[in-house]
């Protein structure tokens, strides 16, 4: 089956609106996985542009980078496809969210 990249992004988006959904519950976890993620991502050369972006991004206030996490632009889009966020939601919530988007068909 192909996939294409706009259904990629709409993927990610659902995605990133559950991680946003847990950052308004409770920020302090999701905001230290992210900064360890970026910490990561500063030592390779190819996602320390990444990491700069996501760095200004997680010092805005909660709701505003919550909002952002799910913004329809093609900076978020780009930024999303190399995201800080890996490993905040669990292993049963991502499947979760692909077989709902998988049965909900082309986007």
């Amino acid at each position: 089956m192909v996939v294409s990249h706009s259904r990629n992004d709409a993927r990610s988006r659902r995605l990133h609106q559950a991680i946003a959904q847990k950052l308004l519950a409770n920020p302090e976890p999701v905001l230290a996985q992210a900064r360890r993620q970026i910490q990561a991502m500063h030592r390779d050369p190819h996602t320390r542009p990444y990491a700069e972006r996501w760095a200004k991004l997680l010092a805005l206030p909660i709701s505003e980078l919550a909002q952002r996490l799910t913004e329809d632009s093609e900076e978020l889009r780009d930024l999303r496809q190399c995201t800080p966020f890996a490993g905040v939601l669990a292993p049963s919530e991502r499947w979760a969210i692909y077989r709902a988007f998988r049965q909900e068909g082309p986007v």
